[in-house]
């Protein structure tokens, strides 16, 4: 082999340990991000993992919300009518926030059982559910309640 062709074996090489680098420094970044779908059931069976953010779904247990006397920390629980989780939450609840909704709240469960939420969305409007939410009710064998319906 000539030098020139080293040259250009080495160069294309270097190129490809370069590119694969940043390849797998991006797939663990995104993997880090990703944020999976756990409904109470789930979380009841263990099938959550320890320390990582998730998003918690289900409907909103009938008299389980309490406020606090003062600040803005609010405790709930979330059902999927198997299973239910406490969760804590600190912060302004959204508008259509309410007992018997569906909601999607994103947080970590930690070792005391309790889901401590750093976001919650409630549902957009009276005929929205979101998909994962209908999914987690209807594997739960409860189906949707009322009309809602998952688009």
């Amino acid at each position: 082999m000539r030098p020139r062709q080293k040259r250009r074996l080495a160069g294309a090489a270097l190129v490809v340990l370069v590119v694969a680098g940043a390849l797998t420094l991006v797939l663990n970044a995104f993997s880090e991000n990703l944020m999976y779908f756990y409904a109470p059931s789930d979380l009841a069976a263990g099938e959550a993992p320890d320390g990582r953010i998730i998003r918690l779904g289900g409907l909103v247990e009938q008299g389980s919300v309490e406020h606090a006397a003062e600040g803005i920390r609010v405790r709930f629980r979330v059902t999927d009518t198997a299973h239910s989780v406490p969760v804590v939450y600190e912060g302004l609840l959204p508008d259509l926030f309410r007992e018997g909704q569906g909601v999607v709240t994103h947080g970590r469960l930690g070792n005391d059982g309790v889901f401590r939420a750093q976001r919650v969305l409630a549902r957009h409007d009276e005929d929205y559910m979101s998909p994962e939410v209908a999914e987690a009710l209807e594997s739960a064998g409860q189906g949707r309640p009322g009309s809602a319906q998952a688009y």
